[in-house]
């Protein structure tokens, strides 16, 4: 197949090695955009609720136990292996002569008492709500 070049007027001439010929091509750009489709809205809800619960908790008293006094009691405050604290208590005893006379001890411990109390506060519990609008 011959291929020539025309001059526009009619007249055409036979390609030559020095003449050239252009050829076009088409392509396609493709690009990208966002583009806003609806909004969404977040919302937050509190709610409340009052909690009431009973909890052990540990206090100590006292616990009195009296004795008689021994006879080799020295009336002197002792501190006993158990830890307890015995007090001697004195009366006076009437004689002919008035002395001090040794009646007896009182012996003073520590004791651990377990007892409920009521805990009341107000707890928040937050819940998210999402509601999409589509355009």
């Amino acid at each position: 197949m011959s291929e020539s070049i025309g001059s526009g007027g009619g007249e055409s001439r036979p390609l030559s090695d020095d003449d050239a010929l252009v050829r076009h091509d088409e392509e396609a750009a493709v690009e990208k955009r966002w583009e806003g489709v609806g909004y969404a809205r977040i919302r937050r809800d509190v709610d409340r609720e009052r909690v009431s619960e009973e909890h052990p908790r540990m206090r100590e008293t006292l616990v009195e136990e009296r004795v008689p006094v021994a006879d080799d009691d020295s009336g002197e405050i002792e501190t006993l292996p158990d830890g307890s604290i015995s007090i001697p208590l004195y009366e006076e005893e009437l004689v002919l002569t008035r002395r001090t006379v040794l009646r007896e001890r009182v012996i003073i411990r520590k004791e651990q008492v377990t007892e409920l109390q009521r805990v009341e506060a107000e707890l928040r519990r937050e819940r998210v709500s999402v509601e999409i609008d589509d355009e």
